[in-house]
């Protein structure tokens, strides 16, 4: 991964809530609207966070029927976000 990429997902990161959205889905799957449900913001206000995080490959989705659920691609976020919370 080269220093763009990085600091790609480090932007993606600077916001207090795509970091909310991050740890929401540390613990598994989720769809668009338990993370819509959970969170005190708008729905478009999510699903642009939502597609900020994908794009800078923290998350990835998955369309089932008329739903779409996230969960995390970036295997070492949850290590990362863990050591951060120590």
């Amino acid at each position: 991964m080269d220093n763009n990429e990085k600091a790609k997902i480090f932007k993606a990161l600077s916001n207090p809530m795509r970091l909310e959205i991050v740890e929401m889905l540390l613990d598994g799957e989720k769809c668009v609207c338990e993370i819509t449900e959970k969170l005190p913001y708008e729905q478009p206000h999510i699903s642009k966070g939502l597609k900020v995080l994908k794009n800078a490959g923290i998350i990835k989705d998955n369309k089932i029927g008329l739903n779409v659920y996230y969960s995390i691609k970036l295997a070492c976020i949850k290590r990362f976000i863990e050591c951060l919370n120590k």
